[in-house]
């Protein structure tokens, strides 16, 4: 096998787990108002805390939108909340059974051998369980994913032949079919065309309307006065009634996958 064969199959088994049914762990239960809560959660990278004691509860049938500077330690609590990144200290509480991250665009390669459906149809593989084809309904949930990101025309193109918004329209169409409590998305419209962020901020709404709690980190100042809670944060800390030009500060040292 190829090395670029090797990276294909690797990417691709890593967005199957990041949107598979419990996010590589069980969900501990709650039966709380929050769809998921984070207490004294830190994650240390070689020395270096990216987050630091983070208490933060996810409010059910909402957005939550997490901003801050380059470097705060946004994606790495979503990682936390998706499944994908497991927490130095402290405990994740997951109230739903299924999570659905939608990791920024740059994650996926270009030589993934995938179709538009094809992508999206890997939204639908963590419910299907062993053994079990797609069946009619699932393709009728991959057909409403298409159609609400407007990519319907465009399922039986290779996934690398799309334009920067196109792809994200699909990759977002991917957690929808997934059918999640929670949907987790990391700079969901960052550097698309108006078009394309128009209709993934329609798309986060629909989900918030139907009950789905939905976590963004955005810079997407449309998608933050659309959030029901802006959480912002600030050297892997939540500050709490801090104004954006003031959560900068000095810049601190970055892992690459931070």
């Amino acid at each position: 096998m190829s090395q670029d064969t090797l990276q294909e199959h690797t990417e691709l088994r890593m967005i199957i787990k990041f949107n598979s049914a419990y996010g590589g762990r069980m969900p501990e239960p709650s039966s709380t108002m929050f769809a998921a809560s984070l207490r004294g959660v830190s994650v240390d990278y070689a020395g270096i805390i990216a987050v630091d004691a983070v208490d933060l509860d996810v409010a059910a049938a909402a957005l939550t939108v997490i901003v801050g500077a380059n470097g705060a330690g946004k994606s790495t609590v979503l990682e936390v909340l998706a499944g994908a990144r497991a927490p130095s200290t402290g405990t994740v509480t997951i109230s739903g059974v299924a999570r659905a991250f939608v990791p920024q665009r740059s994650v996926v390669s270009d030589r993934l051998p995938l179709t538009v459906r094809d992508v999206v149809t890997v939204g639908v593989w963590g419910r299907l369980g062993h053994f079990r084809r797609v069946s009619r309904h699932d393709r009728a949930v991959i057909d409403d994913a298409l159609e609400r990101l407007g990519i319907t025309d465009l399922a039986s193109l290779p996934f690398f032949s799309l334009s920067g918004g196109q792809r994200q329209r699909a990759l977002l169409a991917q957690g929808l079919a997934r059918g999640a409590d929670l949907l987790l998305l990391d700079e969901p419209t960052t550097g698309l065309d108006a078009g394309s962020a128009r209709l993934i901020r329609a798309a986060i709404a629909g989900q918030v309307r139907c009950g789905v709690a939905v976590v963004c980190v955005s810079h997407d100042e449309r998608l933050i006065s659309d959030a029901d809670e802006v959480i912002r944060m600030s050297r892997g800390r939540l500050v709490k009634n801090t104004h954006a030009e003031d959560l900068d500060g000095p810049p601190r040292p970055r892992p690459a996958d931070w």
